[in-house]
């Protein structure tokens, strides 16, 4: 054998024994016959240890049947291979999966003599959704022996000896081929090639030669010519061999190069050339060449790469196989990266011969994992900095995880209790159950409800358990628990301070109406008086002195009722129809006469683009504006008031006013400011103690213009006086467009007035925090407790919306929606609104398609119920038109 024989042989062997992908045959019967090292190290077994089991042995018993269906079939001759995805057992005990390639090979007779396997690792595949990490391939290949064939023939072909070994090889007898020439067995599509290649004294050729039995063998000859003392030819020698199976190999492997992006590279280090398989080409995306200087090679690696390749590559002259990564850059500035292996062959002498490398494309596995290490160190950082503990649960309840959060509300570092059981801190019953309830963890989320801290107390907290799945399959629990001991204080003070307003308003009341009746009659008797006709002038001044002081003392009861009604909710808004221009005009009608007195100069703008008809509590609107524009002229002395309204938007059915009033008075105190809206702080001790009042006109204001969903406040200049702004929602109506016989002035007042709300929600504090908010908005809510009480109280009564909480027992808000929308006509269904503690991406589009309306998360806003309200509002006002 010459030495290029046997340097293909010792590239066939290094590509057997050093390709990345698993190659084992396996017998009819299902046992290993051969394995090279990438399966077996895929597996853990040696390969002697891999020979005593059988293909079933390391199979998962659920991809037992898929094996025999493809197995029968490659035997049925019903295709050449096939290819499929399945899962082995590995050494220590844990599944890998493989994408596994099988091809049957069979004898001179076409029976079968055993399959060949190539199988890549796709364990990162199958899990890519949560650990999405490196993808090892593995592929199996084929090996063969060659049987070679020895002969003698003369420069003309004929042959004059040929060795026995031919009987197995091409069925003939030596004497057959003796005294002929050899051209006649060959294929005629390659006689032509053969022929007019010249002959060398070391020469190797591959062609197609028949069998006995009429199909065609690959050949491949090794020639070394004999010539005499003048050089001239007298025999060739030929030994020639079978390779049939290794150009089935070739092909094969040709294949699995494609499908891995997995090229070959050889460096002949005596010549200093590198030649490469077809797959480097198309890496590269070169045209196909021969052999390149050794720096051809370099050159295509990234500039910033190539000192280290030429490090790697001294390694591997030192006898060692290396790898390592590196990038290319393409042409239009991308760039791949690259997975590069090699290892050097070194003659007897310890001279390096050859360097065998592979390149894999690996561009779309650094995508992985780049994304992966986003997204860890995305969840890392939310983990890491989130306000709630955060505990991570194996399927024992053992702890494998914590953030600093939950650090701190047990009282130990992460290093402490990682392995120690939850059952530590919510005890045995909760972690049974978190463990047993794999599907709806509602009610124990809302039992567990303290977290028991090393020093022996307990935090309150509010739980939430989330399964972790990997792969469709469930491997632990997140215990989410928010600290709620600071929100539980402050509730039970908003709570007490709420007893403590109602209980001042009350006897504000009680008060006010107790004081009413005897200054009626005050009053009522200083104008009988005053009708007398026989008063002398000094006592008409005493009576009409009496008189007015009543009247003064009536206003200011008539102040603290008004604003004890609002502070206590009792406070209604009527919605009519009103003309905002005339509104205006009889506001100002009133201070008319005083303003003309010191000589002020009222000026009036409103936006022409306002409705000329609008609807709302004009009465409540002329209170606001009487309260500040009367402000504005009691401490103005000289100048001019104005009055400024604009519309700042204006969406279907509603639209929102801009109230401006400045004037250029005395001003307000920037230290003052703050004071301008509280109950009981008159504006005049800011400034002179001239006026007369309660201080309650701006707090009842206030309070008046949140009601019509706004916002009043001062602003500070730099200019004399004092500019107060306040904006209001009202509906309008078009003049041109009001005809419709129902459309009245009560029906939208009803509309606006009387909404029965019903609150369904389980947990104590957030029934709370609902029904006060509710309240403060004007509202008297109804409380049910879980879905079934739901559909019991939309039974007795009808609901125009429900904030339904998704979480609670015996039936949760989803199922709850689909029961109402199942059992109760359309015209029947409420408004419903979805009350979660989640607010994940996706969370809210699962509400609506269960038939939800619309969506809010915890923690609850006062905006969030007002944004509701209207949102319910502005619909029915929609379908009533």
């Amino acid at each position: 054998m010459n030495e290029l024989s046997i340097d293909l042989q010792q590239w066939i062997e290094h590509s057997y024994t050093e390709a990345p992908i698993g190659i084992a045959l396996i017998s009819i019967e299902g046992n290993w016959i051969q394995a090279n090292p990438s399966f077996c190290n895929t597996l853990g077994y040696t390969e002697p240890e891999l020979k005593r089991l059988s293909n079933k042995d390391i199979t998962f018993p659920g991809d037992l049947k898929i094996d025999e269906e493809y197995m029968a079939k490659l035997l049925r001759a019903e295709g050449d291979k096939y290819q499929w995805e399945k899962r082995y057992f590995h050494k220590n005990g844990h599944v890998v999966w493989m994408s596994k390639q099988a091809s049957l090979i069979r004898d001179d007779q076409n029976q079968p003599l055993y399959f060949i396997a190539h199988v890549i690792d796709i364990s990162s595949k199958k899990n890519v959704e949560v650990k999405m990490h490196e993808t090892e391939c593995m592929y199996k290949l084929i090996s063969e022996n060659a049987l070679d064939i020895i002969s003698y023939m003369t420069p003309e072909g004929i042959t004059e000896y040929c060795s026995p070994s031919i009987r197995d090889v091409l069925g003939y007898e030596p004497e057959e081929w003796i005294g002929r020439n050899n051209f006649h067995y060959y294929h005629p599509e390659d006689v032509a090639a053969l022929k007019a290649k010249p002959f060398a004294d070391h020469d190797v050729s591959t062609y197609r030669v028949r069998h006995k039995s009429g199909y065609y063998v690959w050949f491949e000859t090794s020639t070394k010519i004999i010539r005499d003392d003048s050089g001239e030819i007298q025999r060739v020698l030929g030994i020639g061999r079978d390779i049939t199976e290794r150009k089935k190999f070739a092909e094969s492997f040709a294949e699995a190069q494609q499908i891995a992006l997995l090229g070959s590279w050889e460096w002949d280090i005596v010549t200093d050339k590198v030649s490469f398989s077809e797959q480097i080409y198309k890496i590269f995306n070169l045209k196909q060449q021969g052999a390149v200087p050794s720096n051809g090679f370099l050159q295509l690696l990234h500039s910033e790469d190539q000192q280290r390749f030429l490090e790697l590559r001294s390694e591997a002259l030192d006898g060692h196989t290396v790898s390592g990564e590196f990038r290319h850059l393409e042409p239009n500035g991308s760039v791949k990266h690259l997975h590069i292996r090699a290892r050097v062959t070194f003659s007897n002498k310890g001279q390096p011969l050859k360097m065998y490398g592979t390149t894999q494309d690996i561009s779309e596995r650094k995508k992985v994992e780049l994304t992966l290490q986003e997204t860890i160190e995305r969840y890392t950082s939310l983990k890491k900095y989130n306000h709630d503990a955060i505990v991570s649960l194996d399927l024992d309840g053992n702890i494998l995880n914590m953030n600093a959060m939950a650090e701190r509300i047990t009282g130990y570092k992460v290093k402490e209790v990682a392995g120690l059981n939850i059952s530590k801190f919510i005890g045995v019953k909760y972690r049974n159950r978190i463990l047993l309830e794999t599907t709806n963890h509602t009610s124990v989320e809302r039992d567990i409800n303290k977290i028991k801290h090393r020093d022996g107390h307990s935090t309150e907290v509010l739980t939430t358990i989330a399964p972790i799945i990997i792969n469709k399959m469930t491997k632990g629990y997140y215990i989410i628990a928010k600290d709620i001991t600071e929100q539980k204080k402050l509730l039970i003070a908003k709570e007490a301070a709420e007893r403590t307003n109602k209980a001042k308003s009350e006897f504000l009341a009680m008060m006010s109406h107790e004081i009413r009746t005897p200054m009626n009659g005050v009053i009522g008797m200083t104008d009988l008086l005053l009708e007398t006709t026989n008063l002398s002038e000094e006592q008409r001044e005493y009576i009409q002195v009496i008189s007015k002081s009543g009247s003064t003392l009536l206003a200011i009861i008539n102040d603290i009722l008004d604003f004890s009604k609002i502070e206590s909710g009792r406070a209604v808004m009527i919605s009519e129809p009103f003309n905002i221009r005339e509104l205006v005009d009889e506001t100002l009608d009133v201070f008319q006469l005083k303003a003309r007195e010191k000589k002020l100069e009222v000026k009036t703008s409103i936006s022409p683009s306002i409705p000329g008809m609008l609807i709302g509590d004009s009465n409540r609107l002329k209170q606001v504006l009487m309260n500040v524009i009367g402000n504005a002229i009691k401490f103005t002395e000289h100048g001019d008031v104005s009055i400024t309204i604009q519309d700042l938007e204006k969406g279907f059915g509603s639209v929102l006013l801009q109230f401006t009033i400045s004037d250029t008075g005395i001003g307000i105190p920037k230290d003052k400011l703050k004071y301008l809206f509280e109950p009981f702080s008159q504006l005049d001790n800011f400034m002179t103690r001239k006026s007369e009042g309660t201080g309650l006109g701006l707090a009842i204001s206030k309070k008046i213009v949140e009601m019509m969903g706004g916002e009043i406040h001062a602003i500070q200049t730099d200019e004399p006086g004092a500019t107060f702004v306040f904006t209001a929602y009202f509906q309008h109506e078009d003049i041109h467009e009001t005809t419709h016989a129902e459309y009245t002035g009560k029906d939208e007042q009803d509309q606006q007035e009387t909404l029965n709300i019903l609150i369904a929600e389980d947990n104590e504090v957030n029934q709370m925090v609902l029904t006060r908010m509710l309240e403060k908005m004007g509202f008297q809510p109804s409380l049910v407790e879980n879905g079934n009480e739901v559909l019991e109280a939309l039974k007795q009564a009808d609901y125009d919306i429900v904030f339904m909480d998704i979480q609670m027992p015996l039936m949760n808000g989803l199922d709850a929606t689909r029961e109402i929308k199942k059992v109760f006509p359309a015209g029947k269904w409420p408004y419903i609104t979805a009350v979660t503690a989640n607010a994940l991406r996706g969370d809210q589009e699962i509400c609506i398609a269960a038939g939800m309306d619309d969506y809010i998360s915890k923690p609850i806003k006062m905006e969030d119920l007002a944004r509701v309200i209207h949102r319910y509002r502005s619909q029915k006002t929609s379908n009533h038109l």
